[in-house]
C-alpha cells in the first residue's frame, strides 16, 4: 500500500495539476465548498420565501422545494449535463455542470436549514422588533437574521459533509474528482483494487468524521451558550 500512495499522492490529491486540469482531492473539496458557499444566498432567499406572511410567496416556493428536495441528484445532473449547453450555447463542462447541480440541490435543503433556524426562535424577538418599529425585512434582516445563523452552524456543516459525499457523483460525467481519479488508479493498479478504494474510503471517512466531530462541539459549544444567556 505505502508504494501505492508514493507512486500516485500528487494524483490522487491534485490530479494532473499544474500539467492539466486539477483533479482528485483538491477538486472535490474545492467542488464541495464552492458549492455550499454559491448555495447560501439561495438557500437564504427560498428559506425567508417560506417563513413569509405571504402565502403567494410562501406556498409556490414551498412546492417548489419538495419537489427539488425529492428529486435523486442523479436526475438533476443529467438535466444539467444536457440543458446547460442547450441554454448557454456553450459547452459547460463537468465541473460547472456538477457545480449547477450541487448548488440546486444544496440550495433547497439550506433553505430548509434557514426555515428551521429562523422558526426555532421565540416569536417574541419578531415581536419585539416590530414593536419598536422595525419593518418586516429590517426585523428579519438584523435581530432574525444573526441569531438564526448562529444556530443553524451546525446543520450547515452537516449539509457540507453531505455535499462532499455528493461530489462522487461527478464519477458519471467523468469529472476528474477523487472517486474518478480512484477509479483510474484502480484500472491502472488492477491486482491493488482493494487498496484504492481503502484508501478512498478512508479518506473519505477522514474529512466526513472530521467535520462531524467539528458540527458535534459547535452544538454543544452554542447550547451551552444559549443555557448561560437564558441563566442570565
Amino acid at each position: 500500500m505505502w508504494d501505492l500512495i508514493h507512486t500516485y499522492a500528487a494524483f490522487f490529491l491534485v490530479g494532473q495539476y499544474p500539467n492539466g486540469p486539477l483533479g482528485g482531492l483538491s477538486l472535490t473539496l474545492l467542488l464541495a465548498f464552492s458549492a455550499l458557499v454559491l448555495a447560501m444566498p439561495v438557500g437564504m432567499l427560498f428559506g425567508l420565501c417560506v417563513v413569509s406572511p405571504y402565502p403567494l410567496l410562501r406556498r409556490p416556493v414551498g412546492i417548489l422545494l419538495s419537489i427539488v428536495r425529492g428529486t435523486p441528484l442523479l436526475m438533476v445532473i443529467f438535466w444539467a449535463y444536457f440543458l446547460l449547453p442547450s441554454m448557454t450555447g456553450h459547452d459547460t463542462g463537468q465541473f460547472t455542470t456538477m457545480l449547477v447541480s450541487l448548488i440546486i440541490v444544496d440550495g433547497a435543503f439550506l433553505a430548509e436549514i434557514f426555515r428551521a433556524g429562523i422558526q426555532a426562535l421565540p416569536r417574541g424577538q419578531m415581536e419585539a422588533a416590530r414593536s419598536l418599529g422595525f419593518p418586516y425585512g429590517h426585523a428579519m434582516r438584523l435581530v432574525i437574521l444573526p441569531q438564526a445563523m448562529r444556530n443553524m452552524l451546525p446543520s450547515m456543516v452537516n449539509q457540507l459533509i453531505s455535499t462532499i459525499k455528493e461530489t462522487s457523483f461527478g464519477y458519471i460525467i467523468s469529472l476528474p474528482e477523487m472517486s474518478f481519479i480512484s477509479g483510474q488508479i484502480g484500472t491502472e493498479e488492477l491486482t491493488h483494487a482493494f487498496d484504492v478504494y481503502g484508501i478512498l474510503v478512508l479518506t473519505y471517512f477522514v474529512l466526513c468524521f472530521g467535520l462531524s466531530r467539528l458540527a458535534y462541539f459547535l452544538e454543544r459549544h452554542l447550547g451551552s451558550r444559549s443555557s448561560l444567556s437564558l441563566k442570565s
